[in-house]
């Protein structure tokens, strides 16, 4: 029975990150398939791009939500006694990846999807809220200081194992920063195009004026 209930919510995981988010809400309220504008990517920073702050916003929060949502559910796991209570952050881990890696290759789009880096926010924000907080600062500054989503979206990934270095957060289990390294190496991978137009000086800037366009 445990084994079963691991494997349901194993799968649950995969198919609630696997949620295309922007796909869907670009067709269903805009008749736009939002992988035919823009960079091409479904993901949030191409959805603000093309139908602007508003959809940006919901598809981010969505995204960011799926990511929290499957990771929270190995505290399902514990209620049910289906794994001891240490165990709960290895699961975690397990769990929040296959949701990102469902973000990444969501199986209602043939596999494909976004990049996957507000689905990995949410997985971070169930794990730890605090260091997730400071890895959402540090992107923001590298936003408004170079204007570029995709650096300031990886030197979050890379701070987040990082700060577990410290003193002050390191877990008690250490897995959680060798699956943090994990995790950002997959980040840049799935940015691997980003990388080659920042090193070329051809990566785009985001608009990031606050005020109202005209």
């Amino acid at each position: 029975m445990d084994i079963l209930l691991i494997a349901i919510l194993f799968i649950a995981a995969y198919l609630i990150g696997s949620i295309p988010t922007a796909v869907w809400i670009g067709k269903a309220y805009y008749g736009i398939d939002i992988r035919q504008h823009g960079s091409g990517n479904s993901g949030a920073t191409n959805t603000f791009r093309v139908l602007g702050k508003k959809p940006g916003a919901i598809v981010m929060f969505i995204d960011i939500f799926k990511g929290w949502l499957a990771t929270s559910l190995a505290g399902l796991l514990v209620i049910f006694e289906a794994i001891p209570a240490e165990h709960i952050v290895v699961y975690q881990l397990i769990l929040g990846a296959l949701a990102v890696l469902g973000h990444i290759f969501s199986i209602y789009e043939r596999f494909k999807g976004g990049k996957g880096v507000a689905t990995l926010l949410g997985m971070m924000l169930a794990i730890q809220p605090v260091v997730a907080l400071m890895c959402m600062v540090i992107f923001l500054i590298v936003l408004f200081t170079s204007r570029y989503v995709s650096l300031g979206s990886m030197i979050a990934a890379l701070a987040f194992p990082i700060l577990l270095l410290l003193p002050r957060f390191h877990p008690d289990n250490p897995i959680l920063i060798v699956f943090g390294f994990i995790l950002f190496a997959v980040v840049a991978l799935t940015h691997r195009k980003n990388i080659n137009r920042l090193l070329q000086g051809e990566e785009s800037k985001a608009n990031i004026r606050i005020g109202r366009r005209k």
